[in-house]
């Protein structure tokens, strides 16, 4: 057997088993969440890929399980914030306090906060001011926190999973542009289905409650996500996904007739590497060694719905992101089929 064929194989290996895990680890967070397919594996590859998840929906429709149970599976320290309208950045990061050394003296000690852990749960992270919201900014960023000059390095690996309230209910601040693009995916949480409902009564109103094993620890999620980065892309596929983003900006040539009318502001640059990195992903699940167009567009609702800033036309008429970007997606297929 040469070298190339024996590296070949040895991938080839490495890809079965991050599909192995993937699929276990799936499999252990539907015995605690009933249905949210697509929520569950848009959370699971944007912590593959190493970002962070926005999960938006109304209350009591699991987010805050989802995250719990997501943190027990993984053998992670896990810390949950609520977040409230007197929630100070303090909070977060920590402080430092005057502390006694062993000779009597004094001196400042840095307490650290709940951002210093694996998994962070930002619970209604809309309903703290945005002040505190912009704490997480340097966090999620660059896993660090500076306080009085001094930066403190976070644990690895690191994941800020937040949840929200629709922006229409009462008491909850809309997030700062800055801190939406850093989040990796924004999936919104849907209502259960009648089926899904009944599973739900059943495991909650029952007198045992169903719980998940332990997995793997962080440093295996971590060498998922070096994986999934080797897996090769072809140029005119990259190139998709810069027309993608591109697109979704009204002032550039291939903008869709609908992001020029209700699209004030598109997405970041951090987007196309969402979409890149989400669909090789994508492509390792599909039992693919590379990445085609078709899992570009199944992560771009995902990765661009919360990095695009509506026009006031687009709200008057109630024209959402999600409407722009599925049409963009469809615009993008048409032209790609008859180049």
């Amino acid at each position: 057997m040469s070298d190339a064929t024996a590296k070949l194989a040895d991938v080839k290996a490495q890809l079965e088993q991050f599909r192995v895990d993937f699929k276990r680890l799936r499999e252990e967070l539907g015995k605690v969440i009933v249905g949210q397919d697509e929520v569950v594996e848009g959370t699971l590859i944007a912590m593959v890929g190493g970002g962070h998840v926005l999960l938006e929906g109304v209350p009591g429709l699991g987010k805050t399980l989802l995250v719990r149970t997501m943190g027990e599976a993984l053998q992670l320290e896990f810390r949950r914030v609520q977040f409230t309208p007197d929630l100070m950045p303090a909070d977060l990061v920590g402080t430092n306090v005057v502390g006694e050394a062993p000779d009597g003296s004094r001196r400042f000690e840095f307490q650290p906060g709940p951002l210093f852990s694996n998994i962070v749960l930002a619970d209604e992270i809309n309903r703290a001011t945005p002040k505190t919201q912009s704490a997480l900014l340097e966090s999620m960023q660059e896993k660090s926190v500076t306080i009085a000059g001094v930066t403190h390095i976070l644990p690895k690996p690191y994941f800020v999973l937040a949840t929200q309230n629709p922006l229409e209910m009462e008491g909850t601040y809309p997030l700062p542009e800055a801190q939406l693009d850093r989040f990796f995916f924004k999936i919104v949480v849907p209502f259960p289905t009648p089926a899904e409902m009944e599973t739900i009564l059943e495991r909650t109103t029952e007198s045992s409650t169903p719980g998940v094993d332990k997995i793997f620890e962080g440093p295996k999620l971590l060498q998922m996500g070096q994986l999934a980065r080797q897996i090769p892309i072809a140029p005119e596929v990259r190139q998709h996904a810069i027309r993608m983003v591109m697109a979704t900006h009204p002032d550039q040539d291939g903008a869709t007739d609908m992001v020029r009318r209700y699209v004030r502001y598109g997405s970041s640059p951090r987007g196309a590497q969402t979409l890149i990195l989400a669909a090789k992903i994508n492509a390792i699940l599909d039992e693919r060694y590379n990445v085609a167009r078709e899992d570009l567009q199944r992560v771009a609702l995902f990765g661009l719905r919360h990095r695009m800033i509506m026009s006031f036309e687009g709200q008057a008429e109630n024209i959402s992101a999600d409407d722009v970007v599925n049409d963009m997606i469809e615009k993008l297929s048409v032209g790609a089929a008859h180049a």
